[in-house]
């Protein structure tokens, strides 16, 4: 046996421990639930959605330098910018969760939460269905942690970002009247949402 036959299994374990140490700190954040998601591949699409679809890491900042943040509506994105400043002289720091995405991400996003509500009609009170998402446009962006959702949602009108549903409280959307005449009233949830239907 030569001496590079005898390293190859000591090699083959360094590179499984590297692998399933990077594996472990790259898992995805769900916009959904805000839990982690299994970065699997898509029936029929080439390997699993990443940061080039707009995953996030936890804590991501409204200022970085990734798909889901430089992706989002020039506007949307400085508004969310300038609140980030001010909420920061309050303490209070807002990451972003998840904001533009593709849409082979939003079909994941869907497939998941169909699995995990039981149905697809379920499924859509709480994620839009693929090629509909505001999300895909760039033109919405979910929030955290809770003290950052609490924090825009008191004064997110100023900057004309509200939240759109009443059971997504980290969504929210650039309404550029509420700066005048406050966020108007959310939707219950996406199905009561005129952009979301078929």
């Amino acid at each position: 046996m030569s001496r590079n036959q005898s390293r190859r299994p000591a090699v083959r374990r360094v590179r499984s421990t590297v692998l399933a140490a990077v594996t472990a700190v790259a898992v995805p954040v769900c916009a959904v639930a805000c839990s982690p998601i299994a970065a699997a591949p898509l029936v029929g699409q080439r390997g699993p959605v990443g940061v080039a679809d707009g995953v996030v890491a936890d804590g991501t900042s409204v200022f970085a330098d990734v798909p889901a943040v430089a992706n989002l509506d020039r506007r949307l994105l400085a508004s969310l910018r300038d609140a980030a400043d001010e909420a920061a002289d309050d303490g209070v720091e807002l990451d972003v969760n998840s904001g533009w995405r593709s849409e082979r991400y939003q079909e994941q996003l869907f497939e998941e939460a169909a699995a995990k509500y039981g149905s697809e009609d379920e499924a859509e009170r709480w994620v839009a269905r693929p090629g509909t998402s505001v999300h895909e446009a760039g033109d919405a962006v979910d929030i955290g942690p809770t003290s950052a959702m609490s924090w825009l949602s008191r004064h997110g009108a100023s900057f004309g970002l509200c939240q759109v549903y009443g059971n997504e409280p980290w969504h929210f959307e650039r309404r550029p009247d509420a700066v005048s005449d406050g966020c108007p009233a959310p939707y219950a949830d996406p199905t009561d949402d005129p952009r979301m239907r078929r």
